[in-house]
Formats: structure tokens, sequence, C-alpha cells
């Protein structure tokens, strides 16, 4: 059955779309390849991630969003209308109603870019929820309690922090770092330490693999691939884990700031509830190893990496639509 509604996590690395029951149906890349011919669409999602830097001149494949909002409206838009279509239907009766996901500090302007792709790829009606709310929403924390809740939500483009309490946020901070930038420190700390060049999905590969935000005892390695930036052959390297976790220092220092900046502007009474109940840690960035143990070492905080940490926004967008009577007061804040 082809969904009436929709809910979106709109990210920089990947879209995942939500529809009641079914749950996630989608999630691919937010890469979409356009023909520099004709500028037409050649492919969006996993096959056009596939073409990331093995193109032709005449093929240009690309994110169209950049630290978690649009740089480029138009392939947004085709990008967008790409994953309603393939919901709700290319040939359909009625246009669904789409809950979708920005960052915390985005502003009005980028925004309102957000709606105006949203409902000119098809929507009937689109909203607007903050990720972090979706993502406390998706974590099954209960926003509506009189007691403060905190999420860091740590997405491709953006880490999200927000102390939330009777269904609102009371503090917040977003800081453009997240999962990209990390992976570019990785391409960075590899060039200047080897001599070698590599390409993005090595670098995520990488910090897939062997990825620590501690130094390890037991410390795995790699073997990896790329071209020799003086020779310009290519070349065969093995690195250990704890030269990536050197290598990713500075991006974690900058969440960790991020963090301690909401707790410090945090109500007393509220700080109390989070400390009671800890941090909970969402995101495709919460899968990093032993990133929740950093954070508690930081802050002095306990933090708990949530279920399914990668899908909480996404499931949170389709929940506050499904009850957004609820909700309405948490979306008008957005």
């Amino acid at each position: 059955m082809l969904s009436r509604r929709i809910g979106i996590d709109l990210g920089t690395a990947n879209v995942l779309v939500s529809v009641g029951k079914r749950g996630i149906i989608i999630n691919e890349p937010s890469v979409v390849a356009v023909s520099t011919i004709d500028n037409k669409v050649m492919a969006v999602g996993v096959e056009a991630k596939e073409m990331l830097g093995k193109t032709p001149d005449t093929i240009v494949a690309s994110r169209p969003l950049k630290d978690g909002v649009i740089a480029d409206y138009r392939i947004t838009e085709a990008m967008i209308r790409y994953f309603i279509n393939k919901t709700a239907g290319s040939f359909r009766l009625f246009r669904p109603e789409v809950m979708i996901s920005v960052p915390a500090g985005v502003t009005s302007t980028e925004r309102r870019a957000v709606v105006d792709a949203t409902m000119q790829a098809g929507a009937k009606a689109t909203y607007i929820i903050k990720e972090p709310l979706a993502a406390a929403i998706g974590a099954d924390i209960p926003i509506a309690n009189p007691a403060g809740n905190m999420i860091i939500d740590i997405g491709g483009g953006t880490s999200e922090v927000a102390v939330i309490s009777l269904g609102g946020i009371v503090t917040a901070n977003s800081v453009r770092v997240g999962g990209n930038k990390i992976d570019a420190a990785i391409r960075e700390f590899i060039r200047r330490k080897y001599g070698l060049a590599i390409g993005d999905r090595t670098a995520e590969e990488i910090k897939i693999k062997i990825g620590s935000a501690l130094s390890l005892e037991n410390v795995p390695t790699m073997e990896i691939r790329g071209r020799d930036i003086i020779a310009g052959l290519p070349r065969i390297i093995t690195i250990n884990g704890n030269e990536i976790t050197e290598a990713i220092k500075d991006e974690l220092d900058q969440i960790i700031a991020a963090v301690k900046a909401v707790l410090v502007k945090t109500p007393p009474e509220l700080s109390s509830d989070v400390i009671d109940q800890g941090m909970v840690l969402s995101g495709g960035g919460a899968l990093l190893n032993n990133l929740d143990k950093l954070l508690t070492k930081a802050t002095g905080v306990p933090c708990y990496v949530a279920d399914n940490p990668l899908f909480c926004v996404a499931k949170g967008t389709y929940i506050a639509l499904e009850n957004l009577d609820d909700y309405k007061r948490s979306l008008g804040e957005s």
C-alpha cells in the first residue's frame, strides 16, 4: 500500500525514509549524478554514489546538501522527488504529507528552501522538525515529561546537541562537524603522513572498520590502497586504529565542545535530570567505536548509544507526523 504520510531524514550523507508500520523503507546516499551535456539527472542514491570519483567529464556526481542544508536547490528538489516517487509512486492519485528534519541551527531562509523544494517535489503539505527533537522521539525519549533529556545526534554534516523538556528544546547547539569532516580528516592525515591520496569511500571504510574515539590496547590494522602523490602510481600501505584516533581528534574535540556548551547553559534543575538519566547518542556518528565512552570521560555525564541510532531521526519524523496534534507545539518552534 502506498503511503499518504512520509517521514524523511534529509541527511548530508544519507536520506532515510520512514513510513508507518513498515518502518524505514529507504536508506540511500544523498548523492545525485547529473549530465553536463543536457543538465539532466542521471542517477540518485546508491546508483549515483557508485559513480563518485569515477565519472567522465560529461557526468558530475555530487552531494546537493552541505553541512545539513541545501547547497544546490534544483538538484535537492530532484533528489527529494525521487525519494517521494519511490515511496508514494510516481503515478499517484494523491500527494503525500511529508515531515522532514532540519538541523537545529538552520536559518529561516534555509528552512524555507527545504519546504519549497519538498513542495515542488510533489508534497501536499510539508512540516519541518528539528533534528534533535526527531532524534529524541525516535529514540523513545519521553520528551513531553517535565524532566531534562539530552540528545546528541551526529550526522554526516552536523552534530546536534539539545536538552529537551516538556516537548520543547530548552537549550541547543549545532556544529557543522559530522561524519563527512571526520572522513576528510582521515584522508588528510593519510596524505600528510604517508603521501598517499585516497577517496571518500576508502576514508569512510577506514573509519567504520578500525576507527575509534579512544586509543586501544589491542590495535586493529587495515591494508589500504591509494595513489602515491609524488610518483603518481598505485601503492598499498598498512595503518592502525590508533593512528585514526589521532587523525580525528580535532573533529571529536569540536563535538565535545558543543556538548559542554549545552551543559553549561542548561538550568540547574534540568542538569540534575541529565546527570541522572545520562546523554543519548544517535545518528550515524554514534556508531564510531568508543564515542560514548569518550563523551562520558570528557563531561562526567553517562552517555548511552540509542537503539538503532542511524534510524532515530527518520523514525521520529514519521511518529511526529502521525501524531501531529500532540507534537504541534514542539513543531511550532521549528
